[in-house]
């Protein structure tokens, strides 16, 4: 298990190469300037903007601008502002001095790319992880249920509300809830924290926390649950009528042991699998939902960046995107040697 883990360690770092460059020459395809701030401020000289032009070499072909951010992003090097004499000199500056994580400047937000993403990383993480969580956690237990009990009453019922939940559009019914909430005034409508936040106490601070996440972890739960819970029923209906079901059935097992301990464990393979691709998301998933429910995530910094072509910040949050989709196959490929010992990577 662990040479295939290194497998796909080095095998990803190709493939997030490739993603980046491609990412890096959409970006700067459209005709716009990413230091239009600095130019429409009267603070800055033309000639300081010049230098920004030449310290990111942003008067070049994008080839040469990808390149040096590339070599900026793992490694400080040493300073090339002066040409060395020997060719020991020559060697030193093919040798980083340093190992970092440098991901730019965003030239909107004048900060670093990784403050930027700090400040809102943790709101999204959160907020993904909780959806996350209450989706896998609800829609498991429904659709096992309504395999199970298929034509039943329950079953007809919840596969009838999750129909609704599929057909509802997320920006639709995040517009629907915001207004319903507006009329009652029993839920904040935006934000994530109210005025009065600092100075409550720690328990009156979590539940103020989790009054604002109540409009849109709904929205988020209400279609992704919807459809898992489909999906499950239906890979529990497949597996319930496999022949070794109807063996374990005819030995005279119980029925629970029959549903939880040899069809449910088949069943949850391709759901692991669909994780994966779900753990990528965690920071993109959800940006839509942000930003009509006004949530402080990163679904409106990368909005922003993208308008007004901050190359930098749209690099680092899609690097951390094409990080969490290499994660999350990875932990999708150890979930499933657990659920399934037929499946073996050695």
């Amino acid at each position: 298990m662990s040479a295939h883990i290194i497998r796909r360690i080095l095998i990803s770092i190709p493939l997030l190469a490739a993603m980046s460059f491609i990412v890096f020459g959409i970006i700067r395809l459209p005709e716009g300037d990413v230091l239009a701030p600095y130019r429409n401020d009267p603070k800055f000289a033309p000639e300081e903007v010049r230098k920004l032009e030449q310290k990111y070499h942003f008067d070049r072909i994008f080839p040469v601008q990808y390149y040096h951010w590339a070599k900026n992003l793992f490694f400080e090097w040493p300073d090339a502002d002066e040409e060395p004499k020997t060719l020991l000199g020559r060697v030193r500056r093919l040798i980083p001095t340093r190992v970092r994580l440098d991901l730019g400047y965003s030239f909107v937000n004048r900060k670093p790319v990784a403050t930027v993403i700090a400040e809102r990383l943790v709101n999204t993480l959160m907020l993904s992880i909780v959806s996350l969580v209450l989706v896998w956690g609800v829609a498991i237990p429904i659709g096992t249920y309504c395999a199970v009990h298929q034509y039943s009453l329950g079953d007809k019922i919840l596969s009838f509300i999750s129909f609704i939940g599929m057909s509802f559009p997320s920006f639709f019914l995040a517009l629907v809830l915001l207004y319903l909430v507006s009329l009652t005034g029993v839920l904040p409508t935006g934000g994530l924290t109210s005025t009065n936040f600092d100075d409550m106490n720690l328990a009156g601070k979590v539940i103020d926390i989790a009054k604002h996440m109540i409009v849109p972890v709904l929205v988020i739960v209400t279609g992704a649950l919807a459809s898992m819970q489909r999906l499950m029923r239906g890979n529990m209906l497949e597996v319930l009528r496999k022949q070794y079901v109807t063996t374990a059935r005819a030995k005279g097992l119980p029925e629970s042991k029959v549903v939880y301990r040899h069809a449910l464990r088949n069943a949850l393979n391709p759901m692991i699998t669909i994780f994966g691709y779900q753990f990528s998301g965690l920071l993109s998933g959800v940006a839509l939902t942000e930003m009509i429910t006004s949530y402080p995530g990163m679904g409106s910094v990368m909005l922003e960046a993208v308008r007004a072509q901050d190359i930098f910040l749209v690099m680092g949050s899609m690097m951390m995107g094409g990080v969490l989709l290499v994660v999350g196959n990875l932990i999708a490929d150890i979930l499933l040697t657990v659920s399934d010992p037929r499946i073996s990577y050695d």
